[in-house]
């Protein structure tokens, strides 16, 4: 293209499509450059993983007294979610030093997945009977929309050695795994999407539905994102919403029960949106404090660019949660 067919009305447009080209340019290099510099990982809102982009983080606190994240991957340039291919785990003992574990699953180890790859959205982990288990969405086609599977991947240590087992039969196409163990070691799973949650019981080998799944009932404007935590006796579900109002989007609420599997009572929002299109969250106690895990985009600046974050998280006395907000120091009071 001539630069002086720039300047005249003609080119106006092919001027200012340039201009947006230079400019998104000049985003994911300076992106790429906040990467390579040390973030502070001990401030709340702050994410603490900054060498490569992620999102959707599971946290789970396993019995070597570490604390593990199971976040997703987005991949750079951003295009959508379609380019999240692969799995790393992160673990910490003081919430302010992490180690990253290395690439545990990625697309091409899949073997009953979408021969495209790319697609592997939030997951999940539990632990029992000494294997760990890596549960994690996927589509099986092309149509990657309409043929999402929920995978299994299995190891005896929790951060490395993961090998494909297959997938849960029987499941509708929907995503987000979520696995919760109750104090008998009955194991429950969740997932969902689009509108709809469900649960039910794992059978004792956590590859298989013992019995049917049934709806989340008592759920306001779920979205997607499910978590299920246990505190006091009181079983709680977290997910994120539909909200969308002045481009802010995914509120985190939740609701509680006293059994499992609902019905469920809508309690309330525990965290407003982020600046990122999207949130997903989980909650989980460490050494006597919780605390409430998401991601935002403060450091890519792009919907699709996430980072992972956490915040302490406090209860009222009738057990409802306090709001989250973003700001305070993780470490200390």
């Amino acid at each position: 293209m001539k630069i002086n067919n720039l300047l005249n009305p003609e080119g106006k447009k092919k001027r200012a499509n340039l201009f947006t080209a230079i400019i998104t340019s000049l985003a994911i290099i300076s992106s790429s450059h906040c990467f390579a510099q040390e973030q502070p990982a001990s401030s709340v809102g702050t994410p603490f993983v900054t060498d490569i982009y992620t999102a959707d983080p599971s946290a789970h606190v396993w019995k070597d007294g570490r604390l593990y994240v199971y976040p997703s991957h987005d991949v750079a340039p951003p295009r959508g979610c379609d380019l999240m291919d692969r799995y790393h785990v992160y673990s910490t003992d003081d919430m302010v030093h992490w180690k990253d574990h290395g690439e545990i699953l990625n697309a091409s180890q899949v073997e009953w997945g979408r021969a495209e790859g790319g697609f592997m959205w939030a997951p999940d982990c539990a632990y029992k009977n000494g294997t760990y288990y890596f549960y994690f969405p996927h589509p099986s086609g092309t149509a990657w929309n309409s043929t999402w599977k929920i995978g299994v991947a299995t190891s005896k240590s929790p951060a490395s050695g993961f090998k494909s087992q297959g997938y849960i039969k029987g499941l509708e196409s929907m995503i987000d795994p979520c696995v919760f163990i109750d104090d008998d070691g009955q194991a429950y799973f969740y997932y969902g999407g689009g509108g709809t949650c469900k649960g039910g019981k794992l059978k004792a080998n956590m590859t298989e539905i013992d019995g049917e799944m049934s709806k989340m009932e008592g759920l306001e404007d779920f979205h997607e994102a499910s978590w299920v935590h246990k505190r006091n006796g009181i079983y709680y579900l977290s997910y994120s919403d539909n909200h969308d109002v002045n481009g802010k989007h995914n509120q985190m609420r939740y609701a509680t029960s006293n059994n499992p599997l609902g019905p469920w009572t809508y309690k309330g929002i525990y965290m407003d949106p982020t600046d990122s299109y999207t949130n997903h969250g989980s909650i989980v106690k460490f050494k006597g404090q919780w605390y409430a895990f998401y991601h935002n985009s403060s450091i890519s600046h792009q919907d699709w660019l996430r980072s992972i974050c956490v915040d302490k998280l406090y209860y009222n006395a009738d057990g409802t949660i306090k709001k989250v907000i973003p700001g305070g120091p993780i470490k200390g009071k």
